[in-house]
């Protein structure tokens, strides 16, 4: 039997509207959320043997990323067309592939003119054949988790973003970069051809690729780039399902280099290597999608502070064992040292915000006459005593919400200091103190706080 015969047979037997809905396997699964079902979906049909692969100019590629293009628009997503083809000469051959780009639009009128580009590769290595017990058997290589999982991350998180894009001041562009396996082509071609004019204008680069190997896993590599190191640090402050670690090591890589190569600072978001990586066994079965759940809640908070904060500057530090933290006195950042400070013998600052913020924060009485919330960012410094110093409102809301957020901070009781190559020293933290009104019978959650 040919190959081509083989893959026709593969096809007929899962027709399209199986491939979408394949997960739909067992009653367990009916239990599904709505993302979960979502994410199911995505993966069963990217990575299903219909697209053979998604090799980079094929029409399992392009399969692809007429996908892409269906579910950006059914999502709300502006779905661009010009510009998103190009061709690559290889040895006497041409191939022709393109990127899909989305674009959602920031409500700031100045703001909006930036962008934050949240990208993922569709291509993978496509078919070759084995020989077994004398005949010649194609072998696909599914791609499931590389990167059907970071296409259904984005997808889903466009969806996300889409319903809140009243709260985004910049706009986002969701970029599907074709042919990017090898090469890059896809992200080389979209920053220097189709989108040439608007790039100086691209404030970040998110990359999300190899997303399915469980939450516990997830890591952000920022290239050593302190500003989006920060807001990993931020977010450590903040009640999420999960906690990104920041990976000092490139876990794979990517098209977030070529942003990189641009100045432009990248963050890779990946749950890290995995057995079947680049074999046929990267398939639907091995993803976890309830971890790919639990990650979005993780990356569409990221999003939202990139969207919203200042510009983060790019800052070509080599990496390096010797933490960088760019501040006077030999600050140390707080993800960058051997030993974490300690609140009350927990490293999670989360602890500090349970247990001494949310506990003693009130919420200021002109704020709730007047109805004022919002999320303020504090900084502040654990020096080598574990005392609290120098506490700041790198982000404010509001004059009264910020001196209460700076007053709880600057009361902590002392913290355990954080180490360095086994000396003490001065770590900077920062954290976000979320004053929100609950809507419901004028009430307030602890202390005139609600937790979200």
């Amino acid at each position: 039997m040919t190959r081509r015969l083989i893959l026709l047979v593969a096809a007929i037997l899962m027709p399209l509207t199986a491939l979408r809905a394949q997960y739909r396997t067992t009653l367990e699964d009916l239990d599904d959320s709505e993302t979960v079902r979502a994410f199911k979906e995505h993966v069963g049909y990217l990575s299903s043997a219909q697209l053979e692969g998604r090799k980079a100019g094929s029409e399992g590629e392009m399969m692809a990323a007429r996908y892409l293009e269906e579910k950006l628009k059914e999502y709300g997503i502006d779905v661009l067309s010009a510009g998103s083809e190009f061709s690559i000469a290889q040895e006497g051959d041409t191939l022709k592939s393109r990127n899909v780009i989305g674009l959602l639009q920031g409500w700031d009128k100045e703001m909006s003119k930036h962008y934050i580009v949240v990208g993922a590769r569709m291509d993978n290595l496509g078919t070759d054949t084995l020989t077994v017990n004398g005949e010649k058997v194609p072998r696909i290589y599914f791609g499931a988790n590389g990167n059907a999982s970071g296409m259904a991350m984005m997808l889903e998180l466009a969806k996300r973003l889409s319903y809140s894009r009243s709260l985004l001041r910049r706009s986002i562009l969701f970029v599907g970069f074709g042919s990017s396996m090898e090469t890059f082509a896809g992200a080389w071609y979209f920053l220097n051809r189709s989108f040439t004019a608007d790039a100086p204008n691209i404030d970040a680069m998110v990359n999300l690729d190899v997303l399915g190997g469980g939450a516990e896993n997830l890591l952000a590599y920022t290239s050593s780039n302190e500003d989006l190191g920060s807001i990993v640090n931020v977010l450590q402050g903040e009640l999420l399902p999960l906690q990104a670690k920041l990976s000092p090591q490139q876990p794979y890589p990517g098209d977030h280099t070529v942003f990189y190569d641009k100045e432009i600072p990248s963050v890779l978001f990946s749950t890290g290597r995995y057995a079947e990586h680049n074999t046929g066994r990267d398939s639907y079965d091995i993803v976890d999608f309830d971890g790919m759940e639990k990650e979005l809640e993780y990356i569409y908070s990221y999003v939202q502070h990139l969207c919203n904060g200042e510009k983060p500057l790019f800052r070509n530090s080599p990496e390096s064992s010797e933490p960088k933290s760019g501040r006077p006195g030999n600050v140390y950042a707080y993800s960058d040292v051997d030993v974490k400070p300690m609140f009350l013998n927990s490293p999670d600052p989360r602890t500090f915000m349970e247990k001494w913020v949310y506990q003693y924060l009130k919420y200021p009485a002109y704020a709730v006459d007047n109805g004022i919330q919002g999320r303020v960012l504090v900084d502040f410094v654990i020096d080598e005593k574990g005392e609290v110093r120098d506490v700041t409102v790198s982000r404010g809301v509001h004059e009264t919400l910020d001196a209460e957020a700076v007053r709880v901070v600057a009361a902590s009781p002392k913290w355990k200091a954080g180490r360095h190559r086994g000396k003490k020293v001065k770590v900077a933290l920062t954290v976000a103190v979320e004053f929100r009104l609950e809507k419901d019978k004028g009430k307030f959650g602890i202390n005139g706080v609600k937790l979200n």
